[in-house]
């Protein structure tokens, strides 16, 4: 049994054409749990080799029983595999906590965002529908989606369960073939589901999983000829090594890149309710969230007091191991420490108006770092401009709804936005003012929201997950002109 749960599989094998295997490299690497500093287990480190391989199955996939398959029977065991994630949310939970290091609770909502997806896109298989378009006489056009093929998805080790449920969860119900390349810092979950996705019928080669180092699996994926579409989650640098190998095959490519995402609070806000709203989206995953809100932007009249009750906030936040389930888990590494740490050092010329605290006893070797809220933060300052990964949150003092626009825009980035107002002209104003591919207002992040189309502009990418808007990515249209006169 894998870490104490009721998955069988070995974490040192690669999924490939529904069958668990050595990878070809014959190599496997330590995962670490960064909540102790630990080894987990042992993981397969696969190669070009397995990516080839994987995309072979893939195509047989394709040619065979899941090429065949129904919009219908497609949902149906989408809709079974929602199902089957639920009925093994715990130890998909304990999976991502160890894995991640995100508190408990935290990795338990993931499970069940994940059954979610499946659900939705399991509903949604037989509902996506084409077009008739009036023409000339004699005519009768219509247009038809289609699947593109083998599709490639390279997902972050963040968010591991929403990622795969939103992506690979997409691609399958529109009939692509799927090889899966989880990040070699948390790919358990994206083997659970593996397993899980074969008790439910998918096929053998409709999904493949491929663990491995990005430098070798991840742009092996990228590069190869053979597949069709490749969605990625990471960084700008990554990404646009993603995009490169795969304009090479002239190869669409979904990037999401991240943020550098503003809550603007004016004056009328209603505060009670922005406050929880404000704290969480910093901290959710230790700040390591692509939409997270790092930048606050507050009108001057109500700067003091939002400052105040959200110290009051971080002051009680406490930061623990992932099992422990307090508000706060560690980084995914000491390497993502060290880059925060680093970012914290750049703002020893800035106001620290709040931090949270570490619990007693905690781990030594735990990759932690407490939250921090800093407070009038330069809008141009680095802390304001870049992408920090990690629970640290900068307040930025505005003047009028001018300034607030140009601030919140004044980022590479433009992923989310929220403005929190009661008047409702200036609610229309800010939505279509905001660069960002997701508005919010009055909340954060809708609850997740599986049904709301995500991705960003600029820096933070481009093509859009979740809901239709991601059936209609993974899917190509062909135009159909019959001339029947």
């Amino acid at each position: 049994m894998l870490l104490n749960t009721r998955f069988n599989f070995s974490s040192q094998q690669v999924f490939i054409d529904g069958q668990w295997q050595a990878p070809r490299s014959g190599q496997s690497t330590a995962l670490l749990n960064p909540s102790t500093g630990e080894a987990l287990c042992d993981i397969a480190l696969g190669n070009e080799e397995d990516i080839d391989a994987a995309v072979q199955s893939a195509k047989q996939a394709l040619l065979g029983e899941w090429g065949q398959a129904s919009a219908l029977e497609r949902g149906r065991v989408l809709t079974k595999l929602g199902q089957l994630v639920l009925d093994n949310v715990d130890d998909l939970a304990k999976l991502e906590a160890l894995d991640v290091g995100k508190p408990l609770t935290q990795a338990r909502n993931d499970a069940i965002a994940l059954a979610r997806y499946c659900e939705f896109f399991g509903g949604a298989a037989d509902k996506v529908h084409g077009d008739t378009i009036p023409y000339l006489p004699g005519y009768t056009v219509y247009t038809l989606r289609e699947p593109h093929g083998v599709t490639g998805h390279i997902v972050p080790w963040n968010y591991p369960m929403q990622i795969i449920g939103r992506s690979v969860g997409a691609a399958l119900t529109m009939g692509n073939a799927a090889v899966l390349k989880p990040a070699e810092e948390a790919c358990l979950t994206a083997l659970a589901f593996a397993e899980l996705a074969k008790q439910a019928g998918l096929p053998n080669g409709a999904l493949n999983v491929v663990p491995g180092l990005g430098a070798i699996a991840g742009a092996a994926l990228s590069a190869h000829p053979e597949v069709h579409h490749i969605s990625f989650t990471g960084s700008v640098g990554a990404g646009e090594a993603v995009q490169a190998a795969a304009a090479k095959h002239v190869a669409p490519v979904t990037l999401e890149l991240g943020g550098k995402s503003a809550q603007v609070v004016f004056d009328d806000v209603a505060m009670d309710d922005a406050i929880p709203f404000l704290l969480n989206a910093g901290i959710q995953n230790a700040g390591q969230t692509c939409s997270a809100a790092s930048r606050l932007l507050v009108h001057r009249s109500r700067h003091e007091e939002m400052v105040e009750r959200l110290a009051k906030g971080y002051e009680a936040l406490e930061v623990g191991p992932a099992m422990d389930d307090k508000h706060v888990g560690p980084l995914i590494s000491h390497r993502q420490q060290q880059l925060v740490e680093g970012f914290l050092q750049q703002g020893n010329d800035l106001t620290v108006a709040a931090t949270g605290h570490k619990v007693d006893n905690i781990p030594e070797r735990g990759a932690y770092v407490v939250p921090t809220l800093f407070d009038d933060v330069p809008p141009n300052h680095v802390l304001a401009q870049q992408e920090i990964f990690g629970p640290v949150q900068t307040v930025i003092v505005f003047d009028d709804e001018d300034e607030a626009i140009q601030i919140a825009n004044g980022t590479a980035y433009g992923l989310v936005a929220a403005a929190w107002t009661q008047n409702g002209a200036r609610q229309m104003r800010m939505a279509k003012a905001l660069k960002a591919g997701q508005v919010f207002i009055n909340n954060y992040g809708a609850g997740g929201g599986v049904e709301l189309p995500f991705g960003g502009v600029g820096a933070s990418g481009h093509g859009r997950e979740k809901g239709f808007e991601s059936l209609y990515g993974f899917s190509t249209v062909k135009t159909v002109a019959a001339k029947h006169d």
